[in-house]
């Protein structure tokens, strides 16, 4: 699956520090080969989130993305990065 970014996601994605960013490179590596890796958890979520999907970065941080359809292809267009409390608190 083809993996974009918006700038709220790599601002939130240079802010961190180098373990996670390490991580986010090594789960998105994964989610581009196959987005239903176990390892992931990717899941739909619900109330103000609904819509969109999030894949476990760590145990604590997740990404947040939306799927997008392109002529005849789906991308993933991640746009959220961070803690589980920052995201759904």
């Amino acid at each position: 699956m083809k993996v974009k970014f918006s700038k709220e996601f790599i601002k939130k994605y240079k802010k961190a520090n180098v373990r996670i960013r390490n991580r986010v490179d090594k789960q998105i590596l994964t989610f581009e080969s196959n987005p239903n890796e176990p390892s992931l958890r990717n899941h739909p979520l619900h109330n103000e989130w609904l819509g969109y999907r999030s894949i476990d970065i760590t145990n604590d941080y997740r990404a947040i993305y939306e799927e997008v359809e392109e002529k005849e292809d789906v991308s993933a267009y991640f746009i959220h990065l961070g803690t589980h409390k920052e995201l759904y608190e």
